[in-house]
């Protein structure tokens, strides 16, 4: 769970509610029919942009992306990559066809290196499929960033059509209330909507979409190295570059560590 979205979303919502509260009650805030203008012209704008699939695919992709935290770090692909390396030299590549691998991406490399494949062919695999799932990620930055340049543009319109409603009907004063909480209502609406969920979410998934391209450039050659059946050392040189300043010392004391080859790898 990535408690900064969570955390940021309830804060937000927190800080308007009391606002709102503290000098008014809650209810004159809420009105049907600016809702509908917002959220349904929003959410028809976003349709109109993307294919229908890709919408209903990218919105709980890009929410469950947003609200859940990657917990490997790319020292932890350089450790197993170590291991893998000194049992492959031992045993041979055919060894590592039972070693279970938590990491989907991960798993699939050394099963193709278990196979026998050659270097040019786990490239081709690899990049590939790298290319295609942050491709699927970046919809869903993409659909939610057409959500929040939308929600605004639409709390205008509602707020056109409250301004229209209550210039043509000046002769009947008991309509021009519920026209002005139209008129201004959609712009309260269209801003939270965009700024309190929209862009951010759209932000943090492109903020994740470019640790997950690097973590997967490093499970690549990670790959490349246990297909090569690179000693420790050099492969630790080749793949440090990857890590952190402050993490890199920590990555050679860990590749030295005797008997790791043989634990559980996570």
């Amino acid at each position: 769970m990535d408690f900064a979205t969570l955390s940021g979303l309830i804060i937000g919502v927190t800080v308007v509610t009391l606002a709102i509260m503290t000098g008014s009650d809650l209810n004159i805030f809420l009105n049907l029919p600016g809702i509908l203008i917002v959220v349904g012209g929003t959410f028809a704008a976003t349709m109109i942009k993307f294919p229908l699939s890709g919408v209903f695919i990218s919105l709980p992709v890009g929410v469950m992306a947003a609200f859940t935290n990657e917990k490997e770090k790319p020292g932890d692909f350089i450790k197993i990559a170590i291991r893998l390396s000194k049992q492959a030299r031992k045993a041979g590549l055919v060894s590592l066809e039972k070693v279970k691998v938590k990491n989907p991406f991960f798993r699939k490399g050394v099963q193709l290196c278990a196979d026998g494949r050659d270097l040019d062919y786990i490239r081709k695999v690899l990049t590939q499929e790298m290319a295609l799932s942050i491709q699927r990620e970046e919809v869903g930055a993409r659909v939610f960033l057409a959500i929040g340049e939308a929600a605004p543009a639409f709390g205008m319109f509602g707020t056109l059509v409250g301004l229209v409603q209550m210039l043509s009907n000046m002769k009947d004063p008991t309509t021009i209330g519920g026209a002005m909480a139209v008129a201004l209502l959609t712009t309260l609406y269209g801003v939270l909507i965009a700024n309190l969920i929209a862009l951010p979410i759209a932000d943090k998934l492109q903020a994740k979409s470019a640790k997950e391209r690097e973590h997967r450039s490093l499970i690549i050659e990670c790959v490349f190295q246990i297909q090569q059946l690179q000693n420790p050392t050099s492969m630790r040189d080749i793949l440090e570059p990857y890590l952190p300043e402050k993490q890199r010392q920590v990555g050679a004391k860990d590749s030295y560590t005797g008997g790791g080859e043989r634990k559980a790898i996570n």
